[in-house]
């Protein structure tokens, strides 16, 4: 599919600020959204919006299918009449700067609770949207709803350390619990009802603004899942329910040892007895609330790098083939043309890149890769760019541009201080900068350049140096807390930035 000449800024919603310790779907989010417009950006990206667990990371969810509780705005529900305006008022005190995910679970929860009990006092007309929800959503939330309430009442332990009947689904327990936790298991359906309603209404204020919501649909699930729990065929699992082989990428350009995600791997030979029916509802779900999915690991559909389960890293893996192009034959068939961006960065062989090109999938580049020894560097300076490419100053796995601009070679990385230097002197020539604006320079660079998607993290814009970054693969700790405050989008950087839309023809 081909996108038309745009631009946009990634800024995933908790990032966004406000006073309740994460960012919301409400006002502050159409507060950005008018931002977007008004700086001429058309795309608004984010990261997946699905129920974070461990880790607090958004690629390893709870639920393909379900979104995050913690974004849903406590004001809005204030508005409908399922919360107090005084049961916010005591609020904690927290960061303006970075989201303390436990204090927000602590104090949220239980004000999510409470907004699901005065709504059982509903009337029946205020009930009937939230009867239909369930209705056309119960393929997977009913399951999903019992995952959590029995999470719940097993001390938040994976599903695998659930008593054994639980663990493994034994219908007659699975009918016991679900008289006894009727209540808990409602409530996690009235939160995904609410978050919806919270999530389509941002979409419909951004599609009246022309802006697309881009999505990212991560290629693998969680281990600790309702997606594994309930369909533990479609993944290379031992009869116990543990990972006979998990996911990951070998040693390369960024890390000495590679990538161990831990994700089990998908059975792709029961997949395709299904006509690969668990990825068709999966898609169609994401596109209810997205307008644009960015597949991450695309290249991971063409071979994916498994290793075994009792490694410690990502060094002894091995490549095995992916469903190739019948998944996304079947895909296809059902939805129709997609509007995907593939995720190919990383080791791509020309059989990834034949099957992106065969469904006329978008691929990326990264500007700040551009100017080092990265095998894909040539690809990344936007003089070799083609229109059909989704460019980027940087990620959310990419220290920000200011941060990258005054980095120094890391612990674990094949990138040595010569290299740096080398890097910067580079950039300061392709560039034409002093680096004193960095960020600007290569948001101008993008926004010039022939590549019809251009998107930049909010962290460039507003630039903010390595304090701002997003994530740092392989760590475990400090990822995903990054908010900017009320107040830094500033008239003078909206005005820049529509200036350039406009005269690049975005």
């Amino acid at each position: 599919m081909n996108f038309s000449r745009s631009s946009g800024i990634l800024l995933h919603p908790t990032s966004l600020p406000g006073d309740y310790g994460i960012g919301e779907l409400g006002a502050e989010a159409h507060a950005f959204a008018d931002f977007l417009r008004d700086s001429g950006q058309r795309i608004w990206q984010v990261l997946p919006l699905g129920p974070t667990g461990y880790g607090d990371s958004p690629y390893q969810c709870f639920s393909a299918f379900a979104g995050n509780p913690l974004l849903i705005s406590l004001e809005r529900l204030v508005k409908r009449g399922y919360l107090d305006a005084r049961d916010l008022a005591g609020k904690p005190t927290f960061p303006a700067d970075t989201v303390d995910y436990g204090a927000v679970i602590a104090w949220k929860f239980p004000l999510l609770r409470r907004a699901f009990d005065a709504f059982r006092q509903a009337t029946p007309d205020d009930r009937a949207p939230f009867e239909e929800f369930c209705q056309r959503h119960a393929p997977w939330l009913d399951d999903f709803a019992m995952f959590m309430a029995l999470k719940q009442a097993n001390n938040l332990v994976s599903w695998m350390e659930w008593p054994t009947e639980l663990a493994l689904r034994a219908p007659a327990a699975l009918e016991r619990v679900g008289n006894e936790l009727h209540d808990e298991i409602e409530c996690h359906k009235f939160i995904q009802f609410e978050f919806e309603r919270q999530c389509c209404d941002l979409k419909a204020h951004c599609a009246r603004n022309d802006i697309c919501i881009l999505g990212d649909m991560p290629i693998y699930v969680a281990l600790d899942s309702a997606d594994v729990w309930v369909n533990r065929d479609l993944f290379e699992l031992q009869d116990d329910g543990r990972p006979r082989v998990v996911a990951g990428v070998p040693p390369d350009y960024f890390s000495a040892t590679g990538q161990l995600w831990g994700n089990p791997i998908y059975r792709w030979e029961a997949h395709a007895r299904t006509g690969y029916a668990w990825w068709i509802a999966r898609f169609r779900r994401s596109l209810e609330m997205l307008d644009m999915i960015r597949l991450d690991h695309f290249r991971g559909f063409e071979a994916y790098y498994e290793i075994p389960a009792s490694e410690l890293t990502a060094v002894s893996g091995a490549w095995v083939k992916g469903p190739g192009a019948a998944m996304f034959e079947a895909l296809k068939g059902t939805l129709g043309d997609l509007p995907i961006v593939a995720e190919n960065l990383g080791v791509i062989t020309p059989e990834v890149e034949a099957l992106r090109k065969q469904f006329g999938f978008p691929g990326m580049a990264i500007l700040q890769f551009a100017f080092g020894n990265d095998p894909q560097a040539p690809d990344f300076k936007p003089h070799n760019y083609i229109q059909h490419l989704v460019a980027y100053t940087g990620t959310h796995d990419n220290d920000t541009v200011v941060g990258w601009w005054n980095s120094k070679a890391g612990a674990g990385s094949i990138r040595t201080a010569a290299d740096v230097e080398k890097e910067v002197a580079y950039a300061r020539l392709y560039l034409n900068t002093d680096g004193s604006d960095i960020n600007w320079a290569m948001i101008h660079t993008l926004m010039a350049s022939v590549a019809n998607t251009v998107l930049f993290p909010l962290q460039d814009v507003l630039g903010v140096g390595s304090e701002g970054r997003m994530n740092l693969p392989g760590s475990s700790s400090g990822n995903w807390r990054w908010r900017f405050r009320s107040g830094q989008l500033r008239a003078e950087m909206s005005a820049r930035l529509k200036e350039w839309a406009e005269t690049y023809e975005r």
